[in-house]
Order: C-alpha cells, then sequence, then structure tokens
C-alpha cells in the first residue's frame, strides 16, 4: 500500500476505527479519525456542530475537510469516515479520489451488539432499536456500495482478520487489468436539471443524470468521477487536476462558459487525452450566441441535441479512442 491511501466507511459500529488502527499497526501506516480531526479544526465536538449548525453544516464541514485533506496530497494514511459521509454524492467521488475506499459492512444485530453499552447514541436507546438500525442500514446500503472500492463483511471477525482481509484484496486489485478512468465535468446550472426550463432540458434531475452515468460505468467496467461547479476557476482547477491524475477522457459541458470562456479553452487544450464537448439541447437551433463554442476546438468531439444519452455517447466515443 506505499504511495496510497485507505478509506474506510460504514455504519456505526462496523468497527472502522478499530480496524483502521489495526492496519496502522500492519502496515506501519498512519490512522486518522476523521471526526476527530474534524473536531480538532472546528474547536468543537460533533454534537456541538450538529446543534449550533444542523446536519447540513456539518456535512458541509465535512466536505471541507475531505478536499483539504485531497489538496494536501498526504499518502500512507489509514482513514476512518464518519457513519454519514458517504451519503454526499460528492463526498462519494472527493473520497474514491483520496484513496482505496473499504465498506466494512455489518449486521444489525452485529451493530446492536458492539454498541449495547453506548450511552451516546439516541437511536440505539430506543425499544425499536432493532428494527431502526435495521432501516437505516438499507437506506445507506446504495450509498455505501456505490462509494466503496471493495467491500469487507465484519460480522463474526477479529479487526486483525478483516485487516488481513483487506490487505489481501488491495493486493489482488492492485494486480487487476487498470480500469479506464473517465472524468465529467458540468458547468453553470447543470445542476438545476430538473427545475430550470424543463421543455429544453427535460424533467430528469442532476441526481438522475448521476444515475445513469454510473450504471453506464458499471456497465463498462470504468471509473468515472463526476464533478459540477458554477465557477470558472474551480472548473480549470478540476481539469489540472485530471492531468495529474492520468485519466482517459474527459466529458465536459461547460454551459454558458462554452460561448465565452478562453480560459477553459485554454485548460482543455493543455491536456492530450481524448476529450468530448456535450450539450443536452441542439444549441445550433437556438439562440444566436449559442451557435459559437470557444471551447469546442479544444476537444475531440462534440455531441449535441441528445438529451441525457449524449453523456453516454461521450462515454462510448472515448472508450472507442481508448481501444483504438
Amino acid at each position: 500500500m506505499q504511495g496510497k491511501n485507505l478509506i474506510l466507511t460504514g455504519y456505526m459500529g462496523s468497527g472502522k476505527t478499530t480496524v483502521g488502527r489495526a492496519l496502522a499497526r500492519q502496515t506501519g501506516m498512519t490512522f486518522q479519525d476523521l471526526d476527530l480531526l474534524l473536531e480538532e479544526r472546528a474547536g468543537m465536538k460533533v454534537s456541538e456542530i450538529f446543534e449550533r449548525e444542523t446536519e447540513k453544516g456539518f456535512r458541509d464541514r465535512e466536505s471541507a475537510l475531505i478536499r483539504d485533506l485531497l489538496a494536501e496530497g498526504r499518502t500512507g494514511m489509514v482513514y476512518a469516515t464518519g457513519g454519514g459521509a458517504p451519503l454526499r454524492e460528492e463526498n462519494r467521488q472527493l473520497l474514491k479520489r483520496l484513496g482505496l475506499v473499504v465498506w466494512l459492512d455489518a449486521a444489525a444485530e452485529t451493530v446492536i451488539e458492539r454498541l449495547k453499552d453506548a450511552s451516546d447514541r439516541p437511536l440505539l436507546l430506543r425499544p425499536d432499536r432493532e428494527q431502526a438500525v435495521k432501516a437505516m442500514l438499507e437506506e445507506r446500503r446504495p450509498a455505501y456500495k456505490a462509494c466503496g472500492d471493495m467491500k469487507v463483511s465484519v460480522d463474526g471477525k477479529s479487526p486483525e482478520e478483516i485487516a488481513a482481509e483487506i490487505l489481501s484484496g488491495a493486493e489482488k486489485g492492485s494486480g487487476e487489468k487498470k480500469k479506464m478512468k473517465i472524468l465529467i465535468i458540468n458547468g453553470p446550472n447543470l445542476n438545476f436539471l430538473g427545475i430550470r426550463e424543463k421543455g429544453i432540458y427535460g424533467e430528469k434531475s442532476y441526481e438522475d443524470l448521476l444515475a445513469m452515468i454510473r450504471e453506464k460505468a458499471g456497465e463498462m467496467g470504468a471509473e468515472v468521477c463526476c464533478f459540477q461547479s458554477n465557477h470558472e476557476g474551480a472548473i480549470i482547477d478540476r481539469l489540472q487536476e485530471a492531468y495529474f491524475e492520468k485519466v482517459d477522457g474527459i466529458v465536459i459541458n461547460p454551459g454558458a462558459y462554452t460561448h465565452y470562456s478562453y480560459a477553459i479553452h485554454d485548460a482543455l487544450k493543455a491536456l492530450s487525452m481524448t476529450k468530448v464537448e456535450v450539450h443536452i439541447s441542439d444549441v445550433d437551433a437556438r439562440e444566436a450566441f449559442r451557435h459559437v463554442s470557444v471551447t469546442l476546438p479544444a476537444c475531440d468531439h462534440q455531441i449535441k441535441g441528445h438529451g441525457l444519452k449524449g453523456y453516454l455517447e461521450a462515454m462510448d466515443y472515448i472508450a472507442a479512442k481508448k481501444q483504438g
């Protein structure tokens, strides 16, 4: 695992901390609990953050912390995340970029048994705790699955056994054929899909688009990272990161920046991988200013007017170019 990070996700009681410490002992890596690190940087407990800033405030801090860790570029780390960290799509993408994400899957009975003496878990003090835990586990399972590169069942196993299984799986994975990596970038207002101008952009939401892309990535056996920003500089920063990540292709819908951002054009021009510009609507059939794309000359191909399916077609185009 030299030069890489391990990220442990899972529900409370799944053993992220104990397994993380076992991994650190077995590998010499450094263990860090992200909730504790967040408390240290915030100067207050997680419970205080929830009370003062609501769950959204805590989740915003959580996302910012993961972005900071990516920017710091540390390697050889074992990170234990909070149980709700993978619930945000942004966090799932950030964690995958941070390292190998391992989902520690625990049955409800295991969770209740391990935390039976915990007095700081209101959910476990309820008379219907088993049903409540099962319901929340089922609710969160799709997020854990979408985030995890590897799933490890923890039921009936010691922390050392789980750590050994993780290291064995990581070693096998490192010898497998490298997955094709595609970066998908959406510019301003694309996060308002399903809200803005439905007659042009359709009824489906941005989350619907992400679900389509994830399904397509699974069919292709590709690793896909999705990024959306309403800010020009953030898009340029993400394009530059793609150079160092050595992605195989980029699908970009620059939104209105298509028509005037020479800065995004220059960022695309600096990259040698396959780049496809996508537009949901047929821009040539709309207002005159939309007929001009200053970013297209820096791309290899353009797909327009095919709705959300245009993104999937762009992924196929990149795969075909990769195969030669």
